[in-house]
């Protein structure tokens, strides 16, 4: 018997084959593109509604048995086996592939929506027409290039999100979380807009827990005079927009609640975690969808000082030009000869959509799933400045119980090197962490604890307990 492939390795690289139940599931996530190149190429046009339940029914199914193969039946433990050799996961030819696909996806739905079927006047045809029942059911229109998105954003958020909670059902945190990311895309970033659309045609497009600087337009005067009337007598604002009445104003007021005061106090209890791991639909995506390219984040110290430039300039940027579209919308006139509306425009097309979507999400398999988060997002960075120096969240370290295995470290999707605090006792409140707890899940010792603590101690380097902890002096 030729037995040349075995190895008595425990970092094995022949993977197991894939068994029945894989088989299956592939077979129905075939079905599921298949359905999306048929309306692709206008095949589902006459009558896109059984196209579209049969992707969302094949989609579906083929992540239920591909997680029932990989992980049912397993014990309690860390479940990443074989990701640095497969080729979907360790910047292989899948990889490069995948990645081409959902950057092509991206520059197509943000610069050329015409490719994906899109036409004004309801009169859409391939991918948006295939999402047209579903967009009837719940706004009463036709679906548009960002109603496709949505729907397959929050899709893909629910049934990846289901995998994550059978990947880590032994973890009552990760469960919480993932069950939390999952309601707030649903109801909050998706259905709710939708539905604000139907019933008042003339409030903006507001997913309620986006706030600024993540929400950079919430200050564009189209916004703000969508809220409110735009009308100003004698240095004082008139009455409201009759059009948008009351909510308008609560909406503009919530708004405004959000980043000077429920931000800032749930941040200081909860650290940023509350926001980019529980509510955000970005770390939504990076948590479900991204989650088998978390250890591809780069752990270097240069990567570390890379991040540090890039996402402050990108808080600084927006900020200036919030402060400038402000004193436009007061004043009318443009600060320094320069449009405001021309700056807007210019940060939405480098960072809220090449960065934000085509870089942030196109990325994936090849630099991790936190691209956008640790280099780009203004909203990681602020909330980051208030975790390091005002938050009494930590994740705290028992270095004396260290084996150096590197698990916490390789699992970090913000490219933190755990470890290294791990191994001098100091706790961690670096203010790119985003709380999501996989290094503690993946920890086999229970070295790191995502706890809360007092505001002034937060760096101290603990000291090592090993054993008991009093210490018995021979004289």
């Amino acid at each position: 018997m030729n037995r040349t492939n075995d190895s008595l390795s425990l970092a094995n690289s022949q993977l197991a084959p894939l068994d029945g139940k894989q088989k299956i599931a592939l077979v129905f996530a075939g079905l599921a593109i298949l359905c999306l190149l048929f309306a692709l190429l206008g095949w589902s046009n006459g009558n896109p509604l059984p196209f579209m339940l049969a992707f969302f029914t094949s989609g579906a199914i083929s992540v239920a048995l591909y997680t029932n193969a990989l992980y049912g039946g397993k014990t309690e433990g860390i479940k990443n086996d074989g990701v640095w050799f497969r080729s979907f996961t360790s910047k292989g030819t899948w990889a490069w592939i995948f990645g081409i696909v959902i950057t092509g996806f991206y520059v197509a739905l943000y610069w050329f929506p015409q490719w994906l079927g899109y036409n004004d006047g309801g009169t859409s045809t391939s991918l948006v027409r295939l999402f047209d029942p579903l967009s009837f059911a719940i706004t009463g229109q036709a679906a548009t290039q960002w109603f496709l998105y949505g729907a397959l954003y929050t899709f893909l958020i629910l049934i990846l999100g289901a995998k994550f909670i059978v990947k880590y059902r032994n973890n009552r945190y990760q469960i919480i979380r993932t069950v939390s990311v999952m309601f707030f895309q649903l109801c909050f970033a998706f259905m709710l807009p939708e539905i604000l659309k139907w019933f008042n045609s003339d409030l903006p497009w507001m997913d309620l827990k986006n706030m600024w600087p993540l929400n950079y337009y919430f200050f564009d005067s189209y916004n703000l005079n969508a809220l409110i009337n735009p009308e100003w007598k004698n240095g004082a604002a008139s009455i409201l927009n009759p059009k948008t009445g009351w909510f308008g104003l609560g909406l503009l007021l919530f708004g405004l609640a959000m980043v000077l005061v429920i931000s800032p106090i749930l941040t200081y209890f909860f650290g940023k975690r509350w926001y980019c791991s529980w509510v955000c639909g970005c770390g939504g995506l990076a948590e479900t969808a991204g989650d088998s390219f978390r250890h591809l984040s780069d752990k270097s110290m240069k990567a570390w000082k890379v991040e540090r430039w890039m996402i402050h300039s990108v808080l600084v940027f927006v900020t200036i030009m919030t402060a400038w579209v402000i004193y436009t919308y007061f004043t009318g006139k443009d600060l320094l000869g320069i449009s405001s509306n021309g700056l807007r425009q210019t940060y939405g097309f480098l960072i809220g959509a090449a960065f934000s979507g085509v870089v942030g999400v196109g990325f994936y398999p090849l630099m991790g799933s936190r691209v956008w988060c640790r280099f780009g997002c203004p909203m990681a960075a602020i909330l980051g400045i208030q975790q390091k120096f005002f938050s009494r969240f930590r994740i705290t370290t028992n270095g004396g119980q260290c084996i150096s295995c590197g698990n916490c470290s390789t699992y970090c999707e913000m490219g933190i090197d755990v470890k290294a605090y791990a191994q001098k006792g100091q706790n961690i409140v670096r203010a790119s962490c985003v709380g999501c707890g996989i290094c503690a899940a993946v920890c086999p010792r229970g070295v790191l604890k995502l706890e809360n603590g007092p505001t002034n101690d937060k760096t101290e380097v603990m000291p090592f307990h090993i054993g008991r902890d009093e210490v018995t002096v021979l004289n």
